[in-house]
């Protein structure tokens, strides 16, 4: 029996639904719904990666016996909210999301809870809670504090075991799960509201007004673009704005941050974003023409 197999009946016997992502990947191994062929079980129409997610030990072999896939675990039928502490990207000095998230449950009076706790491949760590009863939580992405996302309904992290870029994502707490403390969950009820002002980033003095209304405008677009066209819109407002970022009027980290948040309030999950984004922003200065040609 396979090592991933083993991670994914592993998984399911917490009580944890899980599907198949790409081998070596995050991305889930599903059908997207532009190729859906409508038969087997998309035959009465499309049927997602958090709707196909199980915990059926027959459905799980069958699945992993096609290949060597990494295990997806579906935060919502999982009943599980895991709050993903990340780590600064390109090399910055930013404070890490597990300082963030302890800077926060400080403010709050309380410690960082002791609960599930996985390794991401990034160095990052996953804390998992169980979620409250009658509660319907959605992803968010930076709203607690930076670099602290969470995933509930419409999101799912990658399972212990699986491995990405070389590196295994590992368990280094295997206590149950803990329930999601009260305190945290009031955090997570309340969100901002996506209008266009939770959307304006924070610019250098020197950056154009042209720059700083079209990064306001396109993120509030994003955030109030319902399920069907949310990251349509994203990859459009991302690429919009690709160019301020290429002429140097806005830093790339600022656009970034600002879309993710806009895609969170749009109820897109947070790695769907970050892919989306990066896509968007690398093609925009990839093919921007300079200032004067423009």
């Amino acid at each position: 029996m396979s090592a991933l197999l083993n991670a994914a009946l592993d998984a399911a016997a917490r009580g944890w639904h899980v599907f198949p992502l790409r081998p070596g990947s995050k991305r889930p191994a599903l059908h997207h719904e532009a190729q859906c062929p409508r038969t087997g079980a998309c035959t009465g129409g499309h049927v997602k990666w958090e709707q196909r997610a199980t915990t059926d030990p027959g459905r799980i072999r069958g699945a992993w016996s096609a290949g060597a896939f990494n295990v997806g675990i579906a935060t919502g039928p999982a009943g599980l909210v895991v709050v993903d502490l990340d780590q600064p990207k390109d090399g910055s000095d930013a404070p890490c999301g597990a300082a963030s998230f302890g800077a926060l449950c400080e403010r709050a009076g309380h410690t960082v809870p002791a609960t599930h706790t996985v390794r991401t491949a990034s160095g990052g760590h996953h804390l998992y809670f169980r979620a409250p009863a009658g509660a319907r939580l959605r992803n968010t992405a930076g709203t607690l504090a930076p670099l602290v996302d969470t995933r509930a309904w419409g999101g799912y992290v990658v399972a212990p075991g699986s491995i990405v870029h070389g590196t295994p994502y590992e368990i280094v707490d295997d206590r149950p799960a803990l329930g999601l403390p009260a305190w945290l969950l009031d955090l997570l009820q309340t969100p901002p509201k996506p209008t266009a002002s939770a959307f304006r980033p924070a610019v250098s003095r020197d950056a154009s007004r042209v720059a700083r209304v079209a990064l306001e405008r396109e993120t509030a677009a994003v955030a109030a673009t319902r399920e069907g066209g949310r990251n349509a819109a994203l990859l459009r407002g991302a690429r919009a704005v690709g160019r301020f970022v290429a002429w140097g009027d806005i830093p790339r980290h600022v656009a970034e941050t600002a879309f993710q948040e806009a895609g969170a309030a749009a109820g897109l999950p947070p790695a769907e974003c970050r892919t989306t984004i990066r896509s968007a922003l690398d093609y925009s200065i990839r093919t921007c023409l300079p200032r004067k040609a423009a």
